[in-house]
């Protein structure tokens, strides 16, 4: 089994000046940590106006921050927001290879759609729309990072003429794509798909397996049919994550927080009503976290014997990674960064031993039902030479509009009004130059 860390960048109330520095120092001390310590990804969310339960709306920035504190762990979007109303996908696919470049091909596009109105409705999307607005996003994005030019798009809900998007990224033919999923649905479109699932529900090992073993039939069968250029055939599973030698320690460190995590999603998504800028999660949070006797998702949360035995049963039943949420709640920074180095030393060496050997096997296993699946996606043509159109610059059109002949006006430059700092050809010359190909 591999190891992820899971950051939302929660700053419960009051909040005091420096506290979201501090909060984004501290992550990426954290994660420079599980770097050394051999933890094998790292995944960030993008969420907007979620006061309290996410601070993460720039994950773009912040990632690449990461990729030069960091060597190997993988560095992944966990998840950027799908959606073109969210983030225009020649953008997306100009910050995930820019990203992929700066890190030495570290990259992991994970998608989603979000699942809160405050979101949704900020951003014009409505609830019925956002798995229509997720294909279209993704889709395209791919094909921009693949394709050269990319011919161009003219969709429900973006429109955008031919154009070379670059740069392109050093994983060929894109970085691994991934999908968030809450439910079993989720999880087997994901498998339609040919992504990999980003499970964000707590499960127990007993239904992750059954989940495990549907996706993995679907990604062997005729309905894979890859939305991107490759097939990301993984499932991933999330637990909150405290690990102490005392036991009770563990809890009182990291119980309250992983409980929080849970209160927050039920406010955003699921019960609550909000007040931008007035609402307080973390008073509400505290009236009631004591009645929160559940906590499916808390077996990481324990002494490492313990967490160690509880993750075999995941590991046993092929969840191909276990992602970690600490920064949660007032969780401390330093009881993180403990956890982690014990983790590191009492946990991880057990699960991590013949992993390159599974996943050379399963590798081998899925070959054939990968190549048949890539063999089924439908391709978006390439543009014939004679289509590429060729795109004038500003300066013809705006001298065609006005009907002033610039380059009667003598000088080096087409528009004699521009500042000359910069040491363009004169019109003539650079006539010339446009019969060199």
């Amino acid at each position: 089994m591999k190891f992820g860390l899971f950051y939302e960048h929660q700053l419960p109330q009051p909040w005091e000046d420096g506290s979201e520095r501090k909060l984004f120092s501290d992550a990426l001390e954290q994660i420079e940590l599980a770097d050394r310590l051999g933890f094998d990804y790292m995944w960030e969310v993008e969420h907007h106006f979620l006061e309290e339960y996410s601070h993460s709306s720039a994950p773009e920035v912040f990632l690449g921050a990461v990729s030069q504190r960091t060597k190997t762990i993988r560095i992944g979007h966990g998840i950027c927001l799908s959606s073109p109303n969210y983030n225009h996908p020649a953008r997306v696919a100009e910050r995930l290879a820019t990203l992929d470049l700066i890190s030495g091909g570290r990259a992991e596009w994970g998608t989603g759609e979000s699942a809160s109105l405050i979101e949704m409705h900020g951003f014009g999307i409505e609830p019925e729309q956002k798995n229509a607005m997720w294909r279209e996003g993704v889709e395209q994005t791919a094909n921009m990072m693949t394709m050269r030019p990319y011919p161009g798009y003219d969709g429900q809900f973006f429109t955008m003429p031919t154009r070379n998007i670059v740069p392109k990224p050093v994983q060929k033919p894109h970085p691994p794509i991934w999908m968030a999923c809450s439910r079993r649905e989720s999880i087997l479109r994901a498998a339609r798909h040919g992504v990999g699932a980003l499970v964000f529900g707590f499960v127990e090992a007993s239904q992750a397996k059954v989940w495990r073993d549907e996706y993995y039939q679907i990604i062997k069968s005729d309905e894979c049919v890859p939305i991107g250029h490759s097939v990301n055939a993984n499932i991933a599973a999330l637990n909150g994550m405290m690990v102490h030698e005392n036991a009770e320690e563990a809890m009182r460190r990291g119980l309250d927080g992983f409980k929080f995590f849970g209160y927050s999603i039920a406010h955003y998504a699921v019960y609550g009503e909000h007040r931008p800028g007035r609402t307080n999660l973390w008073r509400r949070f505290q009236s009631i976290k004591d009645e929160m006797k559940e906590t499916p998702g808390s077996g990481s949360i324990g002494q490492p014997r313990s967490v160690r035995e509880h993750l075999m049963g995941y590991a046993d039943v092929g969840i191909d990674q276990m992602i970690f949420i600490q920064q949660c709640g007032t969780n401390k920074h330093e009881h993180i960064c403990e956890a982690l180095e014990l983790f590191a030393k009492e946990v991880m060496p057990a699960l991590k031993e013949r992993e390159d050997e599974r996943v050379r096997r399963k590798e081998e296993e899925l070959a054939p039902y990968v190549e048949a699946a890539l063999a089924r996606k439908p391709s978006m043509p390439e543009l014939s030479e004679s289509d590429i159109p060729n795109v004038e610059a500003i300066g013809i059109v705006l001298a065609r509009c006005t009907g002033k002949d610039y380059a009667a006006a003598g000088g080096t430059f087409a528009d004699p009004t521009r500042g000359g700092a910069i040491p363009m050809a004169s019109r003539e010359s650079f006539a010339k130059s446009t019969n060199v190909d």
